[in-house]
């Protein structure tokens, strides 16, 4: 007997969750193929940044890899949750919450993403693709994607029976389905940031910084002052990350993007605003840091449905959330795992059942963590909920505090892979 035709899964989007899903896949006996726009893999992108891995996340991506220890030499550990009050003025500081138990690891994006894509197989990835719309087969069998190559204009089509849309919380393809969902600004945006220090780890900015958070390269810091949070930490080869929320009004958004462009004149305002809010330490890590960018933060409502016919959403497409718990990469690497297990265990004749498994186990967990998600950055930018006052770190009690640590979210520790 000839051997059985590879099903095949055509992935949209190239970015985390798309080059998570191609491992899964694979390695559940798949051909896949990612159409990502990008011309290339990233090199370090100015709007890439920091990201912190958790215990799970960390052995799924060690099974992906044919050297798994090259993960902890691309990483810095992560093992303290801290939270502190900050003063720009009296630039003093108090310990609210300190957990010692923090088994994450941080990454910058783009080494992770190295690392992920580079472990693949060159033919999977289709830089340079714009995806235009897809159509399903009458018997719900196959998908026909179509696609732009944005590098000499042709338009080209491509067959598979699954396809998996990891393009994002502004997700294209999920619009297709739910055309009237709107995702939900959330009052405040993140200005974004990694100083890269080698070469400078003796100046007076790198030497303050490090007095003033001793615990740098293993602690993930969180600064709240009234109505607004900060976040720094260490990442591998003389980098520190941060991250400075700030109240405005929704920008315009422009494209399929949630990262602003910034002018001169934004970045110069930044910094006379941070000047009141932070210690001259962080500000001057801020000043030093070349193109500092902005995000935009949204989420929505958890969705009921996260695949239709032979169509699933993975990553920000499936559940768009707030960064505050530190789930995003990790909700994107934990689906794209559930989605390799369930179609490897009901195979490609029955990707109905598989779906509805994938759909079953991560639902419950999506859900709850992009509204604890929400509820933490809410409560750490004094924002009102409905059953307290705006949290005020200067005035907060024990018990209050004990609310803003990352721990608290639900399925920190196990995260359901399978039905069992």
């Amino acid at each position: 007997m000839g051997e059985m035709k590879k099903a095949k899964a055509v992935i949209v989007g190239g970015s985390t969750a798309g080059v998570s899903c191609a491992h899964a896949l694979i390695s559940a006996g798949w051909d896949v193929v990612v159409l990502e726009k990008s011309s290339q893999p990233p090199r370090g992108s100015p709007t890439g940044a920091g990201l912190a891995l958790d215990r799970q996340a960390i052995n799924i991506i060690e099974s992906w890899l044919p050297q798994p220890q090259l993960l902890h030499q691309t990483t810095l550990p992560l093992t303290i949750d801290q939270n502190q009050t900050a003063d720009g003025e009296k630039e003093v500081s108090r310990i609210l919450t300190r957990d010692e138990d923090f088994n994450f690891r941080a990454a910058h994006w783009a080494d992770l993403h190295g690392l992920l894509y580079n472990a693949l197989p060159a033919e999977v990835f289709l830089w340079g693709h714009l995806y235009l719309s897809f159509r399903t087969s009458e018997d719900k069998t196959s998908v026909t994607v179509e696609a732009k190559v944005l590098q000499t204009g042709e338009i080209i089509e491509i067959n598979g029976d699954l396809l998996v849309a990891a393009d994002g919380c502004l997700s294209p393809i999920r619009k297709t389905f739910l055309p009237d969902l709107k995702l939900r600004y959330s009052g405040y945006c993140a200005w974004r940031g990694v100083l890269d220090f080698s070469g400078n780890e003796d100046s007076e900015t790198v030497r303050s910084i490090q007095r003033v958070y001793p615990d740098l390269g293993k602690c993930l810091y969180f600064d709240l002052s009234t109505g607004s949070h900060a976040v720094l930490y260490e990442l591998l080869s003389k980098r520190l990350n941060w991250i400075w929320y700030v109240h405005q009004p929704e920008p315009e958004q422009k494209g399929n993007s949630v990262t602003m462009k910034v002018s001169s004149d934004m970045v110069q305002n930044m910094y006379r605003e941070a000047e009141k809010v932070w210690g001259p330490e962080l500000v001057r890590v801020m000043r030093e840091t070349k193109e500092p960018f902005i995000n935009i933060i949204y989420d929505c409502d958890p969705l009921e449905q996260i695949f239709f016919d032979n169509v699933v959403l993975i990553g920000d497409a499936a559940h768009p959330t707030t960064p505050h718990g530190v789930r995003s990469t990790n909700m994107s690497i934990l689906d794209a795992a559930v989605l390799g297990k369930c179609v490897e265990k009901w195979g490609a004749e029955n990707i109905a059942s598989a779906l509805e498994e994938y759909q079953r186990i991560r639902l419950p967990v999506t859900s709850k963590q992009v509204l604890h998600s929400r509820k933490m950055g809410r409560i750490k930018q004094g924002l009102a909920l409905r059953d307290r006052k705006p949290f005020d770190p200067k005035t907060a009690s024990a018990e209050e505090c004990e609310e803003l640590q990352q721990k608290n979210m639900p399925f920190f520790a196990n995260v359901p892979l399978s039905v069992d």
